[in-house]
């Protein structure tokens, strides 16, 4: 029977009885010296079980609580970036354009703010050129956020707002580029790198080592090895950045660019045997699937809403490119029907109703995955 820590009305039966028997047979009177001193002792062998019953959560990493969570981690775990544990926020960096009066002098850390698509919290940002000098036109300046986070990565076009004068320095910039922050590692993603190390334990270069390699790279969100792929001696390796490469379109939300892609080889050089005869790193081939609803029972705005990010949801937590898991390979994964009407139904009202005219979908390539296509309500 597995171990309860007895409530504070048992620790006082306990000890109550304890008292009486050590005292052979003595009656504990209401609001005697033996019965409150009893109940204060009581008391307080309930608080130590109580703690040491937390206590006991804490020094098991599937169930410890954030800060004991990041004690395990720093034990465990080392980044590409040579830290420890969990993987820090990083800052996003680009280009603006900046525009006034031909020869006014730039000073470096000019400050800069603006919110992305006006509804993301407001960020900063500082200028990094020392001594940059205004041109006729568009002058271009390296910045860097004040703060890490996705929050400072900004689509071309849109506009920060200068919040330092500088005399002959128009008030708006415009942004050409702004990327690479990505979100503090959350404390689900921290305790999956921490127990996937324990259970995968380091065995010299198999599959699962260049998995957990590749997520000790910033942004890295999913990652698949898949041997042979390419031949004998071969690793191919994919991987996805669902947080920092996010967008509307499905066939880059979330998949790494060729920058991203040099980063991970970079480290993953430095990590893997080098006896391997070719190893490579590339991106998921994305592979759209369309979904075609009939006779849906709730067409409301919402209800197709919760249906869209429940399959998105699903699509994400069940398609990988070909990979191989204890040693087994796997192909690219096959989309089920049943895993399509499972989400769909996870959000529909329990009276609800719909028919689904969905196959099962298998890949068409290894290095293919899955994204959510068009779905059409007929």
């Amino acid at each position: 029977m597995p171990w309860q820590t007895p409530t504070l009305k048992q620790c006082r039966e306990i000890v109550r009885d304890d008292v009486t028997s050590a005292l052979s047979g003595a009656v504990l009177v209401a609001n005697s010296v033996l019965r409150v001193v009893s109940d204060a002792m009581a008391a307080m062998a309930h608080l130590v079980l109580r703690y040491i019953d937390w206590l006991a959560l804490q020094l098991m990493p599937d169930t410890a609580e954030r800060e004991w969570l990041d004690r395990h981690g720093d034990l465990w775990l080392v980044n590409s970036d040579e830290s420890v544990g969990r993987k820090a926020a990083t800052y996003a960096q680009g280009v603006i354009n900046l525009t006034g009066v031909a020869g006014t002098i730039i000073p470096k850390g000019t400050i800069f703010e603006g919110s992305s698509g006006g509804t993301a919290p407001v960020m900063t940002f500082q200028t990094m050129d020392d001594g940059l000098v205004l041109g006729g036109g568009f002058t271009p300046a390296n910045i860097i956020a004040v703060d890490g986070g996705v929050n400072g990565n900004f689509q071309a076009g849109e506009t920060l707002v200068t919040q330092i004068g500088v005399n002959g320095l128009d008030d708006t910039a415009t942004v050409v580029n702004l990327a690479g922050g990505t979100d503090e590692e959350t404390d689900d993603e921290l305790r999956m790198r921490l127990l996937e190390r324990i259970r995968q334990p380091p065995m010299g270069g198999d599959a699962e080592d260049y998995v957990q390699w590749v997520l000790e790279v910033p942004g890295v969100t999913r990652a698949w090895a898949a041997p042979l792929e390419m031949g004998v001696g071969t690793v191919t390796v994919r991987f996805m950045m669902d947080d920092l490469r996010a967008s509307d379109n499905p066939s880059t939300n979330g998949f790494p660019s060729e920058d991203d892609i040099t980063d991970v080889r970079t480290w993953l050089n430095t990590k893997r045997p080098v006896a391997v005869k070719d190893f490579f790193v590339a991106a998921p081939i994305p592979q759209p699937v369309d979904v075609t609803i009939y006779n849906l029972s709730d067409t409301s705005p919402s209800m197709i809403e919760k249906i869209t990010e429940s399959l998105n949801a699903m699509f994400k937590a069940r398609a990988r490119p070909a990979s191989a898991v204890n040693g087994v390979a796997l192909p690219a994964q096959t989309i089920y029907a049943a895993w399509v009407s499972e989400a769909i139904l996870d959000v529909l009202d329990p009276n609800g109703h719909f028919n689904l005219s969905f196959p099962d979908y298998p890949m068409p390539y290894p290095g293919s995955i899955a994204v959510l296509g068009d779905i059409t309500f007929a």
